[in-house]
């Protein structure tokens, strides 16, 4: 297996793989695991429950801070009396995420070589040969493009990237300044503009921000930029518009811009080589959600890679990662593009933003999006039935002869579970045992899933490794067989 990129979301495919132990090789342009500044930064509730699901969510809980950071387009969304055991959001920046991950990705002995990007690629029926940029080759059964926006591996793909262009445009900043800078968010008939510092508290639900340190800058543009890397000119011209001042900057430690261009692969797959995260889709950084429905795209396609790339599941199942992924990105580049047209200041468009305001303060409302937002409400189509078919298996304290277990930590190796609850397992799944964690368990608690609410206690469940319900038990085991078969191969 090879990937492309080595950001958040190859990282944490590489480990997924790793898991499974499939041999894989990750190749990243950078020179080493390090990135220039901060970064964006912040993970939503699902993607927290998705590292605690691999046993690693306290070594970013430890860094960051918690706090009610979901939103949309400003107007806040309190998750706090979601059914979850991370009810908030995580602030801390993406360059600590991804040393995390590097750190735990080193742990599972992944081969990363830095240094090198694709540079071309031939498929065929057996695999994929992989042109490097310094020059040496590699073979891979199959390449996952996590390499960005303008990914190479989804260009010679020849997947398409339909969506929309840009309608405004930012710059994006940490340097140094010599004047006090005005700390805060502003806004004005332009847009939204904001100028913070790398080093902040979290107290009482506000941002506190340091004394000192390197100064954040996120400035909106007159007009739409296109060079995507602007100089320190443009940026102090920008601050000068808009504050009349560009406090000193100087010494950038980076200078980037970002839009609201808006597009999506067409497929998320093309015979050997598949794409992933911001490979997949870009959409304006509104709500913070590309890196996060980058990492969780990754833990759908990962145990379905490893189970192709063994032998156990045929190729077909592949197929299931653009069925179930896809809509998911659809929805966010929905969501972001309704955040940018609030955006704007005029005073209709204000105004509809306070109806939106009134509306999401509404108890209703305001769970469905702020599940949406955190992405604790993700519901794959598998078919009628429960409703916890297709949903997140909530983290229950499950009650067995080995004493109480959560049930992530079940899933810390990345294998399926089936979970037999109350009596012992009437049907013989021990053809799948080398596949699936089988499980005799109570739990006598209420269930409840995010925006739905209390659900029907199931006599048993099969969740697969990333997380989700598969089938569900009503006191008949109708149609386990079938599932076993489909999510973890024939036997």
């Amino acid at each position: 297996m090879a990937i492309a990129g080595a950001g958040p979301t190859g990282l944490m495919l590489s480990a997924e793989l790793a898991l499974a132990g499939v041999d894989v090789v990750v190749v990243e342009r950078r020179p080493g695991p390090e990135i220039d500044g901060s970064r964006a930064g912040g993970l939503h509730a699902r993607t927290i429950e998705v590292l605690d699901q691999r046993g690693i969510a306290e070594r970013f809980l430890e860094e960051g801070q918690t706090a009610q950071v979901q939103g949309f387009s400003g107007i806040s969304l309190d998750i706090g009396d979601f059914p979850t055991r991370h009810n908030y959001g995580l602030g801390l920046w993406q360059k600590h995420i991804q040393r995390i991950l590097a750190g735990w990705v080193d742990e599972l002995e992944v081969s990363i070589r830095y240094g090198t990007e694709v540079s071309g690629l031939a498929q065929d029926d057996a695999g994929v040969a992989v042109e490097l940029s310094d020059g040496s080759q590699l073979r891979a059964e199959y390449l996952v493009g996590c390499d960005g926006g303008r990914s190479l591996v989804r260009k010679a793909a020849g997947i398409e990237f339909p969506g929309w262009d840009p309608t405004t445009s930012n710059l994006i900043a940490e340097a140094e300044v010599t004047e006090e800078p005005e700390l805060g968010i502003r806004r004005n008939a332009r847009g939204v503009h904001a100028i913070g510092r790398e080093d902040y508290e979290i107290r009482d639900g506000e941002v506190v921000f340091s004394d000192t340190g390197p100064v954040r800058f996120m400035v909106t543009e007159e007009h739409v930029g296109h060079a995507p890397e602007p100089t320190l000119r443009e940026l102090s011209e920008a601050l000068v518009e808009v504050y009349g001042t560009d406090f000193g900057v100087h010494d950038p430690v980076w200078i980037s811009r970002f839009t609201d261009m808006t597009r999506q692969a067409a497929s998320y797959r093309q015979g050997r080589i598949l794409v992933a995260g911001d490979a997949a889709h870009i959409h304006a950084p509104d709500g913070g959600q590309g890196l996060n429905i980058g990492v969780q795209d990754a833990v759908n396609l990962g145990w379905k890679l490893a189970q192709v790339v063994g032998r156990t599941s045929p190729e077909t199942l592949l197929d299931t990662y653009h069925a179930e992924r896809h809509p998911v990105g659809a929805r966010v580049l929905r969501t972001t593009m309704a955040a940018v047209a609030l955006r704007r200041d005029d005073d209709r468009t204000s105004a509809l933003r306070d109806a939106v305001a009134e509306l999401l303060g509404m108890d209703e409302p305001r769970k469905r999006f702020a599940g949406m937002m955190s992405g604790l409400d993700v519901h794959y189509d598998l078919g009628e039935g429960h409703p916890l078919l297709g949903r997140r298996m909530p983290d229950l304290d499950l009650v067995t002869d080995d004493g109480v277990v959560r049930v992530f930590t079940l899933l810390h190796d990345a294998r399926g579970v089936l979970l037999s609850l109350g009596d012992a397992l009437a049907l013989d799944a021990s053809p799948w045992s080398d596949r699936v964690h089988l499980a005799d368990a109570r739990y006598d608690g209420t269930w409840e899933l995010p925006v739905l609410g209390p659900v029907a206690a199931p006599s048993a469940v099969l969740v697969r490794p990333d997380g989700y319900v598969a089938w569900v038990g009503d006191g008949t085991y109708s149609g386990l067989r079938d599932a076993l078969t489909t999510w973890f191969g024939p036997r």
